[in-house]
């Protein structure tokens, strides 16, 4: 698909990965909506890049549909969805105060999975009214898992379950949007310089980065935006998660 002029959803675009991508999209020609609950820093990347932004919460229907919707007036029904938004907090299935508490455990299920379906449901829906393109592509959409879908560590259970359910959806997806012309597919990152991690003390991100087999640093978020935008612009890439991590397992913590 070519990208220009097509218009694009971008979930947790306000910062990170999701940032970086809703900012390659813009230059490569897209008409870009920004979706994320922290509307103030979606607005600030909105007008950097001549998108909008919408405030939205990915795990409820209403807000996503609404979401959608004012997309979709602004700048027509939207062939890109990439999602983005997610949390990762990290704490023990049986930590120093006992079980985890289950509503921290369905919060991040909620947010990274839920929402990641909830959007996939509602963006290809409205993606089956649009006409197909010259090769009968009608759309695209990817999703970000995580490594940690394969090689979680200690004190991620909950991301991991998220993450490897994202990870699991990505193949059924394609095959019953493929009648549509609709292709599903995943990036799965490895240790990325997002906001959160670059907020971290420069030995702590060295340390983080010289685990990585090659090159040794942290992943930058313009290198996720590529491969979104390249699975965007290859018809054939559907049905797969594509791991961009350096080459890295991750060890048990």
């Amino acid at each position: 698909m070519n990208i220009k002029g097509h218009a694009a959803l971008v979930t947790g675009g306000a910062s990170g990965l999701g940032a970086a991508t809703a900012r390659a999209l813009a230059a490569a020609g897209a008409k870009v909506a920004i979706l994320d609950l922290n509307d103030q820093a979606a607005a600030d990347v909105a007008r950097q890049l001549g998108g909008i932004a919408i405030k939205c919460d990915v795990a409820d229907a209403a807000s996503a549909m609404a979401a959608i919707k004012q997309a979709s007036q602004a700048h027509g029904a939207a062939r890109i969805l990439i999602n983005c938004a997610g949390i990762g907090p990290a704490k023990r299935i049986v930590g120093k105060e006992g079980p985890m508490p289950l509503e921290d455990y369905e919060r991040v299920i909620r947010i990274n999975l839920v929402g990641t379906f909830n959007m996939l449901r509602l963006a290809s829906a409205a993606m089956q009214t649009v006409q197909p393109l010259p090769d009968g592509d009608r759309g695209v959409i990817v999703s970000t898992a995580s490594v940690a879908a394969y090689d979680g560590q200690i004190g991620q259970a909950a991301y991991s379950s998220s993450k490897g359910g994202v990870a699991a959806l990505t193949l059924p997806a394609a095959r019953e949007l493929a009648q549509f012309g609709i292709r599903v597919m995943a990036i799965a990152p490895g240790i990325f310089g997002t906001p959160m991690l670059r907020a971290l003390p420069q030995e702590a991100q060295d340390s983080l980065g010289a685990s990585v087999p090659f090159p040794k640093r942290l992943g930058e978020p313009d290198e996720f935006a590529r491969l979104a935008l390249h699975i965007v612009e290859n018809g054939y890439l559907n049905g797969e998660v594509i791991r961009i991590d350096g080459a890295i397992r991750m060890a048990p913590r």
